[in-house]
């Protein structure tokens, strides 16, 4: 399943769209998004992760290759790093 799948299937829209690859995410971009959210989950295959803005560290939103995890949504005061169909499910 697809990011855009579960965004179709929950009728969400989306406001902004932005390419992992042609345009990464900064560490500024991010920090500026954890300051808009008081809730992160981070997702990483099946498991996900719920944590207070505050507490989080940037490397906890990176995976392996030292890029952010994708797909990052921002809903509300909730920010959603890494893919899991069913986080994506509560979120939206």
């Amino acid at each position: 399943m697809r990011t855009r799948e579960v965004f179709e299937r929950n009728k969400a829209v989306v406001v902004a769209e932005r390419s992992a690859r042609k345009d990464p995410f900064s560490d500024k971009d991010v920090r500026e998004l954890l300051k808009k959210v008081t809730t992160v989950v981070i997702a990483k295959g099946k498991k996900s992760n719920r944590l207070a803005a505050k507490k989080v560290k940037l490397a906890d939103l990176k995976g392996p290759t030292g890029n952010y995890r994708a797909p990052i949504v921002h809903r509300g005061k909730t920010l959603v790093v890494g893919f899991s169909p069913e986080t994506l499910d509560e979120i939206l």
